[in-house]
């Protein structure tokens, strides 16, 4: 007769005088998986291939929460990707919190605290450390505790900083928690400065970076690969650089911050900030947009000349609202024309590029972080028919993969001859809150804690006939939409007690 058995290994991890002893209880991964999916936003919808993406996403998201020490304790944020990444990134873990502000807030707390304890207080060229910037990275072990590598932390990114402010509004205006901008106010001043004398290194109110040691960055946003910013012939673009989403986030970031400094009644100061984003607003489409393409460069290189490369970074000038409302339809075709639209989503370069390869890291592959905003972009400016298709797209790539599981990126052959998306790379943390967001440019209404109320308007892809939403953040909040016709949807919201 068979029999079965089971053993648990208790552990206490020792690092100098800090130990880490076995977490309590002896809970299985199955139950560790029910009490994640039990704490966040829970979603049914009759689209089974969106559920299944999302209840997958919700579990990888449980497995990547890292416990970190921050300011005010320990608290979780969002380790970038197994298995080399398993640490605190700054933009990654600041898109992730975004991502997923609608169902776990709580990842927006920790990415505010972590990031706003290691924020740079001085200049240090090897780390690319400077007063107020957030770091890119931080790494624990040996190499780090005697200094052999440059993450203690990181500071190489020029995105991180105004993705922390368009963070803590955002957390803010979801969680309706005031203590937030209190707490993490002298963080945001330090970082509004560091865009104002060090993110503009010239003066000419754009953002720019350069690596400031010969073994450093060679890109510092999102598209970070040394290979990712080029001419249209293929020829790599020489620094310093303005990459066109930069400017985007600090409009964005200093937008935001006019209404928190609103409601810290410092109305001098939301006034100074929006006066600076309206002055951006002009000169950024003044020079970036490019009539003969009716798209914006890609960005600007270091005499300042526009790069005319065709690339999905402009989707997230949508996001960012920066765009005129005359220009974002221009905008929006290009971006579902063939050359970018692959039916699986946006590709990060034009399928004409001298430098375009499908396969590669960020010259033609398809991101699905990278679709997530764009798609919010499109649903800002009223085309909500083009952000459900690239929501399909990508919910229909995620059931060509095991367990519904979106990897960082993926090849995509343009439809028709696109038998199956191809994986090209290994689990990250942004793409498990792409179905947060895809849910967000499918809804047609968005809840805020602070003022209690659902507002909105939308219209629900054919593919879902319904969807019920339930456990909204810390309270418990309910509703139903259905299709009652296109594109009228009927919404019955039910708080519960």
């Amino acid at each position: 007769m068979s029999e079965s058995w089971h053993a648990c290994l208790l552990y206490t991890f020792t690092a100098g005088d800090k130990t880490f002893p076995a977490p309590d209880g002896h809970a299985s991964g199955q139950v560790l998986a029910e009490n994640q999916r039990d704490a966040v936003v829970n979603i049914r919808t009759s689209n089974e291939e969106f559920y299944r993406m999302y209840r997958q996403s919700v579990d990888d998201m449980g497995a990547l929460r890292l416990p970190v020490e921050g300011a005010h304790g320990e608290v979780f944020v969002a380790a970038a990707g197994l298995p080399w990444f398993v640490a605190p990134f700054g933009r990654d873990s600041l898109i992730s919190s975004l991502q997923n502000i609608m169902i776990s807030p709580e990842f927006a707390r920790g990415a505010l605290d972590v990031l706003g304890h290691w924020q740079a207080t001085t200049r240090d060229p090897w780390r690319e450390a400077e007063p107020g910037k957030i770091m890119h990275e931080l790494r624990y072990g040996e190499l780090a505790h005697f200094h052999l590598i440059r993450h203690t932390p990181f500071y190489g990114t020029a995105d991180a900083t105004p993705l922390y402010l368009i963070t803590l509004h955002a957390a803010w205006k979801a969680t309706g928690d005031r203590a937030l901008l209190e707490t993490y106010l002298p963080n945001a001043e330090a970082a509004l400065r560091w865009i104002d004398e060090e993110g503009d290194r010239d003066g000419d109110m754009f953002q720019e970076y350069q690596k400031r040691t010969e073994d450093g960055y060679e890109n510092m946003d999102w598209k970070d690969s040394g290979d990712s910013m080029t001419w249209p012939d293929g020829t790599l673009v020489q620094g310093p650089k303005a990459v066109c989403e930069l400017q985007g986030y600090v409009y964005d970031a200093w937008r935001r911050m006019a209404e928190v400094f609103d409601a810290l009644n410092q109305p001098g100061r939301a006034a100074g900030l929006r006066e600076k984003a309206a002055a951006l607003f002009r000169k950024f489409n003044e020079v970036f947009w490019i009539e003969d393409l009716g798209f914006y460069a890609y960005l600007l290189d270091g005499d300042k000349r526009l790069v005319p490369t065709i690339a999905s970074n402009t989707g997230h000038l949508l996001w960012s609202g920066i765009v005129p409302p005359d220009r974002a339809a221009r905008v929006v075709a290009r971006l579902m024309a063939p050359e970018m639209n692959t039916g699986w989503g946006i590709r990060t370069l034009s399928s004409r590029h001298g430098a375009y390869n499908p396969y590669s890291y960020q010259n033609g592959s398809v991101w699905p972080h990278d679709n997530s905003l764009i798609a919010l972009g499109f649903k800002r400016y009223g085309f909500a028919a083009d952000a459900a298709t690239i929501a399909r797209g990508i919910s229909e790539a995620a059931s060509h993969f095991e367990s519904s599981q979106l990897p960082e990126l993926y090849a995509a052959s343009a439809a028709p001859n696109r038998p199956f998306p191809f994986n090209t790379s290994v689990p990250t943390f942004p793409r498990h809150g792409l179905p947060v967001r895809r849910s967000r440019c499918c809804r047609p209404c968005l809840g805020s804690s602070r003022t209690h109320q659902i507002t909105g308007s939308g219209s629900i892809p054919r593919c879902h006939r319904g969807c019920r939403t339930s456990r909204c953040s810390t309270s418990r909040l309910g509703w139903s939409i259905s299709r009652c016709g296109s594109p009228v949807t009927a919404i019955t919201p039910a708080v519960r007690s």
